[in-house]
């Protein structure tokens, strides 16, 4: 990781943010994972976490710099925060929904977002889509809108069909 990226997101799992990662990195190109600290003698007698067990890696998905914290319990994750995989045709959408999905909430499966099996919320979102629904013709922005709230996975030709009329 020789870039310095200012800003990345820090993800708290509670024991699990190497299986994390090492999930991630298989899905997305171009990844890896980075840096890890382990569990000191301090940081065990603070919070009781075992000694020399993982706390902290980064690992890099195409490009973009993560931070796994194993924190704990205290805190889960939920939509209110999520990532944004941009996919440049139905052949991409299918392929991170289904990875992504595995083994994830199939209730929390809604226009373009799902949650996987740690609980991170995805949104598997075509580029096309937002080509659609950032068009000055809001007639065609409606029905692309319309059509899209009344899916889980995102259907690039359902959602053209619609934006077209």
């Amino acid at each position: 990781m020789s870039k310095i990226q200012k800003i990345s997101p820090n993800l708290w799992f509670n024991g699990n943010a190497e299986e994390a990662a090492n999930y991630y990195v298989t899905i997305f190109p171009n990844s890896h994972i980075g840096r890890k600290l382990f569990v000191t003698e301090d940081v065990a007698k603070g919070n009781g976490q075992a000694l020399g067990s993982l706390l902290f890696l980064e690992f890099e998905l195409d490009g973009q710099l993560f931070q796994g914290l194993n924190g704990g319990p205290p805190f889960v994750f939920n939509e209110a925060v999520s990532f944004v995989v941009r996919c440049k045709d139905q052949e991409e959408v299918d392929f991170y929904w289904e990875k992504l999905g595995a083994g994830g909430d199939p209730h929390a499966q809604m226009c373009g977002w799902l949650k996987d099996k740690f609980g991170v919320s995805w949104q598997v979102v075509p580029t096309a889509f937002i080509d659609m629904i950032t068009d000055k013709d809001q007639v065609k922005v409606n029905r692309a809108m319309a059509a899209m709230m009344q899916m889980k996975k995102l259907d690039i030709a359902e959602m053209q069909r619609a934006f077209n009329g």
